[in-house]
């Protein structure tokens, strides 16, 4: 009862912060759909796969009970349900579920957990969390596939027959991707025009490209793949160009250094994805005082077959707004630093590499820099990765996981919205850890891009060991140590442990290639907690919390 009623009032406390604060947006709250064609129910949601939890917000016009709930086929059999409201006595609230066209059982066990329920001015808004899983045979999992969510409501607190006050919409709650129509919405495409993919199994190729001009800054809310050659086209990156570089050109990726000046990254596509819409309280900005620079669009072509004389015109489509967004979106490139010669040894069963962000030297290369609001993340390795982490570390301690993928596939690389918006305060230390195969691979890559926002002008924060130190101790470069060396578990785990052990340069780049370099370690990353069932303590201290939140109330309208 002693931790029902600290939780309680930990709940209070927090109500009340969110009660007052002035933001715009709920980051816990991110996505959002109607469910009716009336729009007089609508849904809020937002999740974090690494816990284990999802949100949801229910609002519905109406003063009497509501309800909501998860159905196998979109009607009431089978159906995982939770019914509230607020009666003159207090609120309800309770776990159920349905065998037929008949009322809802009240669940034995109780596995959703009322966070807030308020009715004002013929609204009743409904606030709860559940675990993703299910929890006992009552309850349904919530899966990455569409769901059939059903709701219904009455015009009193007598939880009696809805009538035609009901119904059943599709979504896909964890794979959510919003498809808005701004007004004065437009777009424009970047592509390769006409290029002959050579006849080999892998090709970068880069073009330098100019955007269209605009007088006032433009908002970009969605990005698509322009794709003609699916089996070629392995990923499509679009960096922005610091000014020194003024000609279009097009040419082999990283055969000039006029390429390599660009890599301020824009966006980022991958193998089995698709579109990309940005929230609704960000933008990508382009034009006005973001206006005139040149792009790189770098298309990497995957020709397995070496096939010759496939012709391309892939690409990206961009929908931009003049209604502008709150908040200006930009992407950050963290993780391993992208250099030649960095490889994973042959026979190497399970390798892990490690790719370091330090944000407290950000302000070595900006003047007014600021927390992340990082709201999406796209994680890439090549050919061998498996398994990528981003660990969250504040204070010397692990508090997180910015994004996690168990099982990584080099031929299915989206776009992952984290579920909830996750700040990056400056200082913080973001460890991108990736895991390979016991094939041999050079050129390896260990990167999380993440979307964010506001808007800095950054475009990496990563790490590569110290070469001098790596040559001392391994005892000759990486191409003769790959070559050379006689690799077994021994040798490997050695080999892995020394990456991690010594130094590390820390390197942060801003818009205009202005550098820093530092030096850190990487720690640890703990496992991945498992996630629990959420239990239905807070529902039990119902009473409790109505009475803490109306003092909570008295207390601040008196001295406040």
């Amino acid at each position: 009862l002693f931790f029902c009623l600290m939780g309680t009032l930990s709940l209070v406390l927090l109500l009340l912060s969110v009660q007052w604060s002035r933001a715009q947006e709920d980051p816990l709250l991110p996505f959002s759909e109607h469910l009716d064609p009336e729009h007089k129910v609508q849904l809020k949601w937002g999740f974090d796969e690494i816990q284990g939890t999802i949100l949801f917000e229910l609002t519905i016009n109406t003063s009497g009970w509501v309800g909501f709930g998860f159905s196998p086929k979109g009607g009431m059999t089978g159906a995982d349900i939770v019914i509230g409201g607020v009666r003159p006595e207090g609120r309800y609230f309770t776990d159920r579920h349905a065998g037929g066209n008949s009322m809802p059982v009240v669940d034995q066990q109780q596995n959703y957990k009322l966070l807030s329920l308020t009715e004002s001015d013929g609204k009743t808004v409904m606030k709860f969390q559940r675990s993703i899983e299910a929890c006992d045979e009552n309850d349904l999992p919530i899966t990455n596939l569409p769901m059939k969510l059903i709701y219904a409501y009455g015009q009193t607190d007598d939880i009696t027959y809805h009538s035609n006050r009901r119904g059943t919409k599709e979504l896909n709650l964890l794979k959510y991707m919003p498809r808005v129509n701004p007004p004065n919405s437009k777009y424009f495409d970047m592509t390769m025009v006409n290029f002959t993919v050579p006849a080999n199994q892998t090709h970068y190729h880069c073009k330098i490209v100019r955007a269209p001009t605009f007088d006032r800054k433009q908002h970009i809310y969605r990005i698509e793949p322009v794709i003609t050659n699916f089996d070629l086209v392995h990923h499509l990156l679009l960096y922005r160009c610091p000014p020194s570089v003024m000609e279009m050109f097009e040419a082999e990726c990283y055969t000039s250094n006029r390429s390599n000046l660009c890599m301020e990254t824009i966006a980022v596509w991958g193998v089995g994805g698709g579109a990309f819409e940005f929230p609704e309280v960000a933008g990508l900005p382009i034009g006005g005082n973001v206006g005139g620079f040149l792009y790189r669009l770098e298309v990497h072509y995957n020709n397995v077959n070496k096939s010759a004389g496939r012709v391309d015109n892939s690409g990206l489509r961009f929908y931009y707004t003049s209604d502008l967004r709150q908040h200006d979106a930009a992407v950050l490139m963290t993780g391993l630093a992208v250099a030649p010669g960095y490889a994973i040894p042959p026979k190497a069963k399970s390798f892990l590499t490690y790719g370091l962000c330090d944000t407290a030297y950000i302000p070595e290369v900006l003047e007014t820099p600021h927390d992340l609001q990082v709201f999406s993340v796209m994680l890439h390795t090549h050919l061998t990765g498996r398994k990528v982490r981003v660990g969250h570390f504040r204070g010397g301690k692990q508090i997180d996981f910015l994004a996690v993928d168990e099982n990584y596939d080099f031929e299915y690389q989206d776009v992952m919205n984290l579920g909830k918006t996750k700040t990056v305060k400056l200082g913080d230390k973001l460890l991108v850890e990736c895991t390979y195969n016991k094939n041999f691979s050079l050129y390896e890559m260990c990167l999380a891009f993440l979307f964010y926002y506001p808007a800095m002008n950054l475009s990496g924060c990563m790490s590569f060991p110290n070469i001098t130190t790596l040559i001392s101790e391994m005892g000759t470069n990486w191409l003769n140590l790959m070559s050379n060396k006689i690799w077994n578990d021994t040798s490997i785990n050695q080999y892995q442990q020394t990456l991690k052990r010594i130094e590390q340069h820390v390197i942060i780049a801003d818009s205009f290639n202005n550098t820093s370099c530092n030096t850190g370690q990487i720690p640890d990353l703990s496992v991945i907690p498992s996630a629990p069932c959420i239990s239905g303590c807070a529902t039990k201290s119902l009473a409790l919390l109505s009475l803490l939140l109306c003092l909570a109330v008295q207390f601040m309208q008196k001295y406040y």
